[in-house]
């Protein structure tokens, strides 16, 4: 799509985005790239970043609170990167975030998630990490989780500003976990925010 095209463009101009694949090679076929959270064009970031035609094939998840304000947030979710909307208010909401991901990767297409739950403002190199990645792992225990540390991109786009900064912002690529077997919930998400953490910079 066009506008799909111009938003890649558009992400990696700003940003002088660069992808390096350190843990594992770009793949066909479901994963869920997760990665950590400080600014609103992530998930732009990602998925401007990987080869075409893995692009078509990967979905950001991302607040339906966020994305259906507007017509125009709500044609880019919708048509142009095709996101899976997760209600977060779990009194109001009708699906089961973990069943809308399911059937994504079902088809056969990858994810973008931020486990962290919320962009971090804070000084923490990250946030506790939700525990959503891990209910999707225990249905679908063959399923790869890999880790993307996104460099820069607050200190890109700091908050108030309307004009970016101009940095290089590069996404390290690691390698995929699985969940094992017997692996509890608190276990899985130490291990896969230890692997996230593990890909910082060290002046990050």
């Amino acid at each position: 799509m066009l506008v799909g095209r111009g938003l890649c463009v558009l992400a990696k101009a700003l940003t002088g985005a660069r992808i390096l694949w350190q843990g594992c090679a770009p793949a066909a076929g479901p994963r869920v790239y997760y990665a950590n959270h400080g600014s609103h064009g992530d998930f732009a970031l990602i998925w401007a970043c990987l080869p075409p035609d893995l692009r078509a094939r990967t979905r950001p998840v991302a607040g339906a609170d966020y994305w259906r304000q507007g017509r125009l947030r709500t044609y880019v979710a919708e048509r142009v990167i095709r996101a899976v909307l997760i209600d977060r208010n779990p009194k109001a909401r009708t699906e089961d975030p973990i069943r809308q991901m399911e059937v994504v990767v079902d088809a056969g297409d990858s994810l973008i998630v931020f486990p962290e739950g919320t962009r971090n403002t804070t000084d923490e190199a990250l946030l506790p990490f939700k525990s959503g990645i891990y209910h999707l792992a225990r249905a679908r225990p063959d399923l790869e989780f890999v880790p993307v540390w996104i460099e820069n991109a607050r200190r890109v786009m700091p908050k108030g500003r309307l004009l970016p900064v101009p940095l290089l912002c590069t996404l390290t690529v690691g390698a995929p976990i699985t969940l094992q077997p017997g692996e509890d919930k608190a276990a899985f998400v130490d291990r896969t925010r230890a692997a996230l953490l593990a890909l910082m910079p060290a002046a990050e």
